[in-house]
């Protein structure tokens, strides 16, 4: 479930036990500017429900504005088995969502 995070512009993400909120930096916090090839995070991946669910938030991610990393490689910019979506968020944090992977008799 996606929910708006009032008073923060931030959105939040719960499934069962799990919950994540995305927000904004605050100006004052945001030197030195972050940069995910430096120490610490490089970036957060999530699993989706399905390759559909991935497609959906392509669309409410461009709609958005984000940035899409790796578009020319989509879908497959993680591999040939892997079905994935690379955003940067306005902090410059890639996020990834990606599909749970299909059995080779699937394909």
């Amino acid at each position: 479930m996606m929910n708006t995070s009032p008073g923060t512009g931030g959105v939040s993400y719960r499934l069962d036990e799990s919950y994540i909120v995305f927000v904004q930096t605050e100006a004052r916090f945001s030197t030195p500017a972050y940069h995910r090839c430096h120490i610490g995070l490089n970036h957060l991946a999530f699993w989706a429900v399905s390759r559909q669910q991935v497609d959906e938030i392509i669309e409410k991610y461009k709609q958005r504005g984000l940035k899409m990393l790796y578009e020319d490689r989509y879908p497959f910019a993680g591999g040939s088995d892997s079905y994935a979506v690379f955003f940067e968020d306005p902090d410059r944090i890639k996020v990834e969502l990606v599909a749970p992977l299909r059995k080779p008799s699937d394909r």
